[in-house]
């Protein structure tokens, strides 16, 4: 039986012939919240874009797998249907497209013809009350005058009607208040509660630990210079608050030297 897992071996990637991740292993093993910490630069984004299968992210060597299914070579649309799911730093709006038809058509995307209309519309609304949202989100087009929060929240509801095995959320704490940041970190604490969303992985990619207050890690990875330079628990993550990189970074040299 395949492993089970969202998992990166020896991944190597480069951006116009620049490499910027040099060599990364990574499990995230389904129910658990792995945190990847990092300063700009350090190749975090460049890493979820790459698993994602972005075309400007060109992986010169290692693997991609999700559950023992390779992914590297499947186009993004296959990669989704498999079980991947990215949250977007910045999501785009599309005016003129509705929240209600927008979620339509990505659970059509990536598990077409499951649900009839109804009972699709109960998925919705259930949803909506698990993440304490308003259903006037449905009647919006999407992202069209959204604020930050409500951008966040929409890809949370996204994320909910997709049900994917596996999330990565890209600094989905960037630019957001600090009440915003609550709700969104709500709103994937109770997914991840929800009972088809309890053996979901996570990967929370961010820079600051102010988003693992309420979405607690079990595992917290820091990435320097395209490697991940370290793995611990929780506290990991409270030693960055207080120390910052630089300390890690000092390590790292100190270790190869």
């Amino acid at each position: 039986m395949p492993a089970r897992g969202l998992v990166t071996r020896d991944l190597r990637v480069a951006v116009q012939d620049t490499e910027i991740l040099k060599g990364i292993d990574l499990t995230v093993e389904p129910g658990q919240v792995h945190a990847l910490m990092g300063p700009n630069g350090s190749g975090k984004s460049t890493l979820a874009f790459a698993m994602a299968g972005h075309p400007g992210y060109n992986v010169t060597g290692g693997s991609v797998t999700l559950d023992g299914e390779e992914l590297l070579g499947l186009p993004p649309d296959k990669r989704a249907r498999a079980g991947l799911f990215l949250s977007f730093q910045y999501p785009a709006a599309i005016p003129g497209v509705s929240v209600a038809n927008f979620l339509r058509s990505a659970r059509q995307a990536v598990r077409s013809g499951d649900l009839s209309p109804a009972k699709f519309r109960a998925l919705v609304f259930e949803k909506l009350d698990t993440l304490d949202m308003d259903p006037a989100f449905l009647g919006r087009y999407v992202n069209d005058g959204f604020s930050g929060g409500e951008k966040k929240r929409l890809e949370m509801l996204q994320m909910a009607i997709i049900a994917p095995k596996y999330a990565i959320l890209d600094e989905t704490d960037s630019g957001l208040d600090v009440d915003a940041l609550q709700a969104v970190a709500r709103a994937a604490v109770a997914l991840r509660e929800s009972d088809d969303g309890r053996h979901m992985g996570f990967l929370v990619i961010t820079h600051y630990p102010r988003i693992l207050r309420y979405l607690p890690a079990d595992v917290v990875h820091v990435m320097i210079d395209g490697r991940i330079a370290k793995t611990g628990g929780p506290d990991l993550a409270e030693r960055i608050e207080r120390e910052g990189y630089d300390v890690i970074r000092d390590e790292v040299a100190t270790a190869r030297a």
